[in-house]
C-alpha cells in the first residue's frame, strides 16, 4: 500500500525506478552533497506531503469502513452527532501524528532520497537537476499542480458517475451481505426511537 501511495510522487518514483534499475554512478563529493541538500530543500514540501499521505491513509479507511456503519447500525436520528464524534478522533489523530511523520520524513531524506541521488546522479546532472526545480515555469507548473488535478478529476467523476455509482452501490451491498449487515439506503438500522414511533397493528393476512 506505501508503495502505490509513494509512486505518487514523481521524484521518489523516479528515484526508486533508478535504485531498482541503474547502476552506480559517479562518486560523492563536497560538491555534489551541496546539491543534494539544495533539492532536498525544494522536494522538502513533497516530502512532508508523501508522509502525511502515508499516516493518513489508514484513518481514511477506517472512515470509509465507519460511513458503512454509521449507514446500516445506527439509527438515523444518531447518525449526524456520531459523525461529528468520529470526525472529531479523525482530527485529533491527524493532529498528533502528521507532524510526527513529517519531522521524521524530512530527517531521513538525505540517508534515502539524498543517498540515491548522490549516488545516481553526475555533479553536473544534479546542478541541471536544480536548475530545472527552481525554474519559474517548474515552479509554475508545481504551484499549478492542485488545480490541474482537480480540473481532470472533477470531469471524470462527472462523466463516470453514472457507470460507477451503481458498480459502487452493488460492491456495498455485496460486502455487507458477507459481514452480515445490511446496506444503509436500503435498511436502515433499528432502535429503540424507531421501535417507538411506529404503533403496533395486528398482523393480517
Amino acid at each position: 500500500m506505501f508503495k502505490k501511495i509513494a509512486a505518487r510522487l514523481p521524484l521518489v518514483a523516479v528515484l526508486v525506478a533508478l535504485y531498482a534499475s541503474g547502476p552506480a554512478m559517479a562518486q560523492s563529493s563536497p560538491a555534489k552533497n551541496e546539491l543534494v541538500v539544495n533539492i532536498l530543500q525544494l522536494q522538502r514540501p513533497a516530502i512532508e506531503g508523501l508522509a502525511a499521505t502515508l499516516v493518513q491513509q489508514p484513518a481514511q479507511q477506517m472512515m470509509q469502513g465507519a460511513t458503512v456503519a454509521l449507514q446500516s447500525r445506527i439509527a438515523p436520528e444518531k447518525r449526524q452527532e456520531i459523525a461529528k464524534e468520529i470526525q472529531s478522533d479523525l482530527k485529533k489523530y491527524a493532529e498528533d501524528v502528521i507532524p510526527i511523520a513529517r519531522e521524521r520524513a524530512v530527517k531521513l531524506a538525505p540517508s534515502t532520497i539524498g543517498a540515491l541521488l548522490e549516488e545516481k546522479f553526475s555533479e553536473d546532472e544534479l546542478r541541471e537537476l536544480v536548475k530545472i526545480m527552481e525554474s519559474p515555469v517548474n515552479k509554475k507548473f508545481a504551484q499549478m499542480n492542485v488545480e490541474l488535478q482537480k480540473a481532470l478529476v472533477d470531469k471524470l467523476v462527472a462523466e463516470t458517475r453514472s457507470v460507477i455509482d451503481p458498480k459502487v452501490k452493488a460492491l456495498e451491498a455485496s460486502i455487507s451481505k458477507r459481514l452480515g449487515i445490511q446496506p444503509g439506503a436500503a435498511n436502515p438500522a433499528p432502535g429503540p426511537a424507531s421501535g417507538a414511533s411506529a404503533p403496533s397493528k395486528p398482523a393480517s393476512k
